[in-house]
This record gives structure tokens, C-alpha cells and sequence, in this order.
């Protein structure tokens, strides 16, 4: 129960990081805040105790492929942000993302 309690606490503190760099002269470091590795930390700690330091490394050359989703999210924003509303530039975004991310894990099933 601590654990669990410990890794809500890391996702609150990560947002309230945002919410304070968002106000802050240097917005654009609230950024780079969701890319600390908060929550693959705590994935990482996790799959190495139930799989073993083989599936951590699978996991993490699995991460790095996963930034490519992210990539077509953050060219989606960059590209539509003065172009449409916000909230389509950020719907169109994430739809975006989810479909490069089903692609990979789609992919990745494949040829893994």
C-alpha cells in the first residue's frame, strides 16, 4: 500500500511541476517535465522484480521506439497549434499519437 501511495505521490508532484512552470517565464520548460521518467521508473522497478534484467532491457528498447508516437504528437501540436482551435490542434494531436503508437505496438508484436 506505501508503494502505491509513493508512485501517486511522484505523478502529483510531477503535475504541480507543471502547473508552477506553466505561470513561470520559462514555460516552456513545463515541457520537459512529462518526459522525467516518472512513471517509467516505477515500470522499470517493476518488470525487472516480476521478469528479470532481460525484459527491462526489452522494455527499454521498447521505450525508445515509443518516441516516436510522441514525436508525431508534438509535430501534430507544432504544426496545427496557430492553425486551428486548441482544443482540435490537441484532439487531432492525440488521435495522432494513438494511432503511431497502435501502428508500433502493432509492429512490434510482429517482428518481435
Amino acid at each position: 500500500m506505501l508503494s502505491l501511495l509513493l508512485k501517486c505521490a511522484l505523478g502529483a508532484v510531477a503535475v504541480l511541476i507543471i502547473a508552477l512552470l506553466s505561470k513561470s517565464k520559462a514555460f516552456y520548460i513545463a515541457g520537459l517535465i512529462p518526459l522525467f521518467p516518472t512513471f517509467a521508473l516505477i515500470a522499470h522497478v517493476i518488470i525487472v522484480q516480476e521478469q528479470g534484467a532481460l525484459a527491462l532491457r526489452k522494455t527499454a528498447l521498447f521505450g525508445l521506439w515509443s518516441l516516436i508516437p510522441y514525436l508525431v504528437y508534438l509535430l501534430t501540436v507544432y504544426l496545427l497549434a496557430t492553425k486551428v482551435s486548441t482544443w482540435l490542434c490537441l484532439g487531432l494531436a492525440t488521435v495522432n499519437w494513438v494511432l503511431a503508437a497502435a501502428l508500433l505496438v502493432y509492429l512490434w508484436q510482429i517482428y518481435q
